[in-house]
């Protein structure tokens, strides 16, 4: 084996020293612990659409009319029609409310503008029927006591234009359970069902 051979044998042997000890190296050595923090993540473009809360659709606010007494501008004793804020899911048909709120009788700030009514303090509504062909409004008997005949008169026509504004079927006066064609200790008629000429006797 000449001098060339041997030095070749030599570097070989070197060689295969470092290679093995470079394997032994990675094997037997703890790798380093990898913190999340030091993980790069390529971010995404993330578009999120949002959709807004629809708001409410505002409802238009509906109105019914109610009869009472006032003044017109020549201090003449009118009918006037006071307008109330209505609510179907609240207050039922618009019959029902607008003859509740005619028997409840103006409120103080109608008062104050010299609105009043005829209907006694004491009436009550004891029942109002809603039928397919006509609506009965059942009112206890205190509705057509005292007062005097103009006084009876008024409140009278105060039922029955509130009842023909606020229904389109036949409203027919009931007082006490029973249908009320005379009424009042002086004998009034009072032909049904209920409309404009229903006092004209």
């Amino acid at each position: 084996m000449d001098r060339n051979q041997k030095i070749l044998l030599l570097f070989i042997g070197f060689c295969m020293i470092v290679v093995i000890g470079l394997i032994a190296f990675n094997v037997l050595m703890p790798k380093p612990e990898i913190k999340p923090s030091q993980i790069e993540v390529a971010e995404r473009s993330v578009i999120e659409e949002v959709e807004e809360p629809q708001k409410p659709q505002e409802q238009e606010k509906e109105y019914v009319n109610v009869y009472f007494i006032g003044k017109n501008e020549h201090n003449e004793e009118v009918y006037k029609a006071v307008k109330r804020e209505y609510s179907k899911d609240v207050d039922g048909s618009k019959i029902k409310f607008a003859i509740s709120s005619l028997i409840r009788g103006p409120k103080t700030e109608e008062k104050q503008r010299g609105v009043y009514t005829e209907v006694p303090s004491a009436s009550e509504v004891i029942s109002i029927s809603e039928q397919p062909d006509k609506v009965i409004v059942n009112l206890n008997s205190a509705f057509v006591t005292g007062g005097g005949t103009e006084s009876l008169y008024k409140r009278l026509y105060q039922l029955i234009k509130t009842a023909k504004l606020n229904s389109t079927l036949p409203v027919y006066l009931y007082i006490d359970g029973q249908r009320a064609d005379v009424v009042g200790g002086e004998g009034i008629m009072l032909s049904q069902p209920l409309s404009n000429s229903s006092l004209e006797n």
